[in-house]
């Protein structure tokens, strides 16, 4: 009996504290994607050109396109084949967006790109925007019930379950 009430107690201070906090069991920790900048070198002239096209690779046609910088924005479209061309640019930070895609660009003149970029040989000639780039993959289910098992409320639930059985299983044979 006294076993029992080991348990009841147990069990009932694991409620409470479920109750108290149910948010830190269930809540996700807020998933901050960091900007990805690309370099992109500027044809001369300061040209920048590139293509909208969709997750399947197929061209746009007609669709507006936004390039903004330090609060200018520059408005065009891109023409039969998903293409789009800006010209006057300088270098600089641009964001370009078109087609519910988007891309973060920085732009250099010729020979004006720094170092670690030039020696890593990331410099592109163009851009690419991809329309739709949120792609939502399926979850694994198992990842849940880790996440769930590493808590450390349900962690103190299972020692203490561990503890307190054999402790009422000892008592309930010892008081027959």
């Amino acid at each position: 009996m006294k076993g029992a009430a080991v348990i009841q107690r147990v069990v009932i201070c694991i409620a409470m504290v479920g109750v108290c906090m149910p948010q830190l069991l269930v809540a996700a920790m807020p998933q901050n994607d960091p900007i990805r900048v690309t370099d992109v070198q500027l044809l001369e002239g300061g040209v920048l050109i590139g293509q909208v096209v969709t997750p399947q690779n197929t061209p746009i046609a007609q669709t507006s396109v936004t390039l903004q910088n330090a609060g200018r924005k520059i408005e065009g479209k891109t023409d039969k084949d998903g293409y789009f061309a800006f010209k006057g640019l300088r270098t600089g930070v641009y964001r370009v967006a078109a087609a519910e895609g988007h891309g973060t660009y920085r732009v250099w003149t010729e020979g004006q790109a720094p170092q670690t970029a030039q020696m890593k040989a990331q410099i592109q000639e163009g851009v690419l925007i991809v329309a739709g780039q949120e792609v939502v993959r399926g979850q694994n289910g198992m990842r849940t019930i880790r996440n769930f098992l590493a808590n450390p409320i349900v962690i103190a639930g299972i020692v203490a379950t561990a503890i307190a059985v054999p402790v009422a299983i000892h008592n309930s044979k010892s008081g027959s």
